[in-house]
């Protein structure tokens, strides 16, 4: 069978890039100021960070129904069979939708409930181009990548708490009393939501609370402290020099990992944290 990978936006491929790939991108819509715009389509990221600066309405949607029926129909006449792998469904309901939209393809759609976002979906994507290179069924993919989807940690640090308050995230008292004591807030991503991890003083504190979370994670639950078998990845929000410092910092730590890649932090996740923000994730390697 030959069978095609389709993602979102928010796995942090872009256009040009899926199509260097091989594979297929659905790009995430936004509204802003009451108009509709589209991640890589439209939208650029530092339009993006221009108009979050300016404070402008800036809202996320998911896919319409049609344009993802558009593209898997469009996809179907050149494969066989897809494996669609959306973003985490407990940020998006795009999830949900894509699985009920399958329904109506005879088992042609595995949607991958992979709870995954940006690098560590971006990680998944490049899983299942890899078993469908081996010549594994979309069911077969579909499954794998469900049953390792907890395979995988994000840790972020937050440069400001403006975009977290005007979210409705954190109280305005909260936001006010972290900003004056100067507080870098580190976040997880465990599967299926952001969450509140711990609090620093510095950026430097807050670096070195990611790289102990990560380093936790790889010794204790993937069961590989020098990283052999575990991706690396950095994700920032328009922070690339930081995002290259701290890739030279986790190389230090974990000289037995391979490439650690960088990407800009997909705009869903952007637009409730803001610009400054450096995150570090891990995913177990496919065997």
């Amino acid at each position: 069978m030959k069978v095609a990978i389709v993602t979102d936006s928010n796995s942090g491929i872009t256009q040009a890039e899926a199509g260097k790939l091989g594979i297929f991108v659905l790009p995430m819509p936004f509204m802003i100021d009451g108009q509709d715009y589209y991640e890589d389509i439209n939208l650029t990221q530092g339009e993006f960070y221009e108009k979050l600066k300016d404070g402008s309405d800036i809202s996320t949607s998911q896919p319409s129904p049609e344009s993802v029926t558009g593209l898997w129909d469009k996809v179907l006449k050149d494969y066989d069979a897809i494996v669609h792998i959306p973003m985490s469904s407990g940020l998006s309901g795009s999830c949900q939708t894509a699985k009920m939209l399958s329904e109506d393809y005879e088992g042609k759609v595995e949607v991958v409930n992979n709870q995954r976002i940006s690098v560590t979906q971006r990680q998944s994507v490049m899983d299942a181009k890899e078993m469908a290179k081996r010549g594994k069924s979309a069911e077969e993919i579909r499954r794998y990548l469900e049953e390792t989807k907890f395979d995988s940690s994000i840790y972020i640090m937050l440069d400001t708490l403006k975009y977290l308050k005007k979210g409705g995230r954190i109280t305005p008292a909260a936001a006010a009393l972290g900003t004056l004591l100067k507080l870098k807030p580190v976040l997880q991503i465990q599967g299926e939501k952001l969450d509140a991890f711990s609090k620093a003083r510095t950026i430097k504190q807050a670096k070195s609370v990611m790289m102990t979370a990560i380093a936790h994670d790889m010794e204790n639950r993937f069961g590989d402290k020098t990283g052999k078998n575990i991706h690396l990845f950095i994700a920032h929000t328009e922070n690339e020099g930081a995002a290259r410092e701290l890739r030279e910092e986790l190389k230090a730590l974990f000289p037995e990992t391979g490439e650690i890649h960088i990407d800009p932090l997909s705009l869903s996740v952007s637009c409730h944290i803001g610009p400054g923000a450096l995150a570090i994730a891990c995913t177990k390697a496919m065997e």
